[in-house]
């Protein structure tokens, strides 16, 4: 949709290349939350929602990745921020959600390091303009999805499968443009100004809770984020991630290290399901299990239910890196979610999921994992990448044709859960 000045991204290219999403579903319209925001802001109220994570549109500020910003984008923030806090809805602004311009993807993408260079300015100006309101900022929403599902699998935009020396390179340019973003905010953002990341760190859970078997997660963590959140936080590769690349290692310098080690304010992890991990004798002291056959799952195949993964994830995150402020940026589940001919969407298997995992969320807080926040996705049905219109994350029903919008019961089992601040 290019209403708005908005250029064309990443997304827009391969979603209209026949055969690359779902039905050839395009993101065109999706929810039209651009037109409908103020109607969607009044079912946040109604649901009890004090706080709303939404994402800036690259495109929309820079329309070619860089350059003159477009204002009426800028107007459309303004908006929806004022919007949001007149109803008493604190803003968290996360920069980067995969919408890469497709100007920068024609100059390389994140191959080349002047995308680094080209983020970090477009997240300091947009934090300038936006941080006399907006007091949480993430850089970037899961790095390691967009890089191995657009770049390595090439499933995802820009449908690319690049080899591992590659790979490993743009990695290492991402999370460089993830620390050098941090400084650019600082050092344009309004004092008080909290800058953070939404990463989906591998949820390394231990398959029985015996001191082996955690501890075995414990190196898990570490090992399996090695070149997303590991690097962040402590500014190198770890020597096994290093020795398993050989000759497809990054190439990189010590500067470049300590940018992406730049200190953030919070942590943010986006967490679904777990990976289960066992120790055993190896180099590494783990082994990462695959889920059998009759693994329970929701509605989209990768997502296997393991509730203990929101005790375990945010736990080990926190121990490792002695993080201050954890925020869990996304959890839900995808429904094959149908309309009652009472007209209501009875999705008790999205409301099984959320009650068994806010379960697990409350047995971290209550042993003192500083979780600080709780972000549901989602609150609307959307354009699910790939997947298109097939998979809805939604507690609210969204109907595309006519943009209608229905609340379903997991709706009002999060409404309770917010009302009572405990999990019934």
């Amino acid at each position: 949709m290019r209403e708005g000045g908005r250029g064309p991204s990443i997304w827009d290219t391969f979603s209209h290349t026949p055969g690359k999403t779902y039905h050839g579903d395009t993101g065109d319209v999706a929810d039209d939350f651009y037109h409908l925001y103020p109607r969607d802001i009044d079912l946040m109220k109604d649901i009890g929602l004090k706080t709303f994570r939404f994402s800036i549109a690259w495109t929309r500020i820079f329309p070619n990745g860089a350059g003159r910003p477009n204002q009426p984008g800028i107007d459309f923030y303004n908006r929806l921020v004022d919007a949001l806090l007149a109803s008493g809805i604190q803003p968290y602004c996360t920069l980067f959600h995969w919408d890469l311009p497709q100007a920068l993807q024609d100059a390389g993408g994140w191959e080349n390091r002047d995308t680094a260079k080209a983020f970090a300015d477009y997240a300091a100006f947009t934090a300038g303009v936006l941080s006399d309101r907006v007091k949480h900022f993430m850089t970037m929403n899961e790095m390691r999805s967009f890089i191995e599902l657009g770049y390595r699998q090439g499933v995802h935009a820009p449908g690319l499968k690049l080899d591992a020396q590659r790979v490993a390179q743009l990695n290492h340019y991402v999370v460089l443009a993830h620390g050098m973003s941090v400084q650019a905010i600082r050092a344009h953002a309004k004092p008080g100004t909290k800058v953070g990341i939404a990463d989906n760190a591998q949820a390394t859970t231990p398959v029985i809770e015996t001191p082996e078997h955690i501890e075995a997660a414990r190196r898990a963590m570490r090992e399996q984020n090695a070149s997303f959140l590991t690097v962040v936080e402590e500014g190198r590769y770890t020597d096994l991630y290093l020795e398993g690349l050989g000759a497809s290692a990054p190439k990189f310098s010590v500067e470049e290290m300590a940018i992406i080690k730049s200190p953030m304010d919070f942590v943010g992890i986006n967490i679904y399901q777990p990976a289960y991990v066992r120790a055993d004798e190896s180099a590494q002291g783990y082994a990462v299990i695959d889920p059998p056959i009759s693994s329970p799952h929701m509605y989209s195949p990768w997502l296997y239910v393991g509730p203990e993964a929101l005790y375990w994830a945010p736990k080990l995150v926190t121990e490792i890196w002695k993080i201050k402020e954890l925020y869990i940026t996304e959890n839900g589940a995808s429904s094959a979610d149908v309309i009652a001919p009472d007209g209501h969407v009875y999705d008790s298997d999205r409301v099984m999921y959320l009650r068994n995992y806010l379960t697990q969320l409350h047995r971290a807080v209550a042993e003192g994992v500083p979780v600080k926040g709780y972000f549901l996705w989602s609150l609307l049905d959307n354009f699910e990448w790939a997947d298109g219109y097939s998979k809805r994350f939604g507690i609210t029903y969204v109907d595309f044709e006519t943009q209608k919008r229905a609340q379903k019961s997991s709706a009002a089992f999060y409404k309770e859960v917010i009302r009572d601040n405990r999990v019934k």
